[in-house]
This record gives structure tokens, C-alpha cells and sequence, in this order.
């Protein structure tokens, strides 16, 4: 027999107050969480070092440094390589903080009644 009025899924209203309670504590924490990361700085070289290039969280490129050495007019292509490959390490750097960030604030979402 099929049960009559009552909340879909069988949610009480309190779990309902408590779910929304705790969605919105989630996205708090989400966006502390977000502003922290926009301030952190990741950097990376390629070259052993002759390349060096930081990124921020908001994935900005905040500086470049060259070795002397590695500045050769005769080889440019290859400066322009180590370039790319560091900006392209710190980029990466940044998206595994903040899928590392997302995963931390999502890890408990397992919890939820649905």
C-alpha cells in the first residue's frame, strides 16, 4: 500500500534544514578555500633549472627567470621550449592544488541522504 503525504524520498523537514544548513557551511568553506588558493604561488623549471617560471592560483603567470646561459640568440627555439614546458609544470601544479582543494570539500558528500 502506498503511503500517503509525507516528503518525498522520506526526507523529515529538519533533514532537510540540516542538508541545506550543510550545503551552505560546503560553499563557505569552498570559497575560503578558493580565495586561499588565488594567493599561492607555483613555480616550476625546465632545463635543469635555466627556466623558472611562477604561476599564481588564479593561473597568471607572476614571473619568468632566465640563466644567463640559456639565453643563446643562436637557439632561440629552444628558449621558447623551456618556457612553455615550465609555464605548462606550473599550470599544472596549480590544477592538482585545486583539485586537491575540491576533493578536501567534497570528500564528505558521500554523507548526504540522497
Amino acid at each position: 500500500m502506498a503511503k500517503r503525504g509525507g516528503f518525498p524520498g522520506g526526507m523529515m523537514p529538519g533533514n532537510m534544514n540540516n542538508l541545506m544548513k550543510q550545503a551552505q557551511r560546503m560553499q563557505r568553506q569552498m570559497e575560503e578555500g578558493q580565495k586561499e588558493l588565488e594567493t599561492k604561488e607555483f613555480t616550476a623549471s625546465a632545463g635543469g633549472g635555466a627556466v623558472e617560471v611562477t604561476v599564481s592560483g588564479k593561473k597568471e603567470v607572476l614571473r619568468v627567470k632566465l640563466t644567463q646561459e640559456v639565453v643563446d640568440p643562436e637557439d632561440v627555439e629552444m628558449l621558447q621550449d623551456l618556457i612553455v614546458a615550465a609555464t605548462n609544470e606550473a599550470l599544472k601544479q596549480a590544477d592538482e592544488a585545486n583539485e586537491a582543494l575540491m576533493g578536501k570539500m567534497t570528500g564528505g558528500l558521500g554523507g548526504f541522504p540522497f
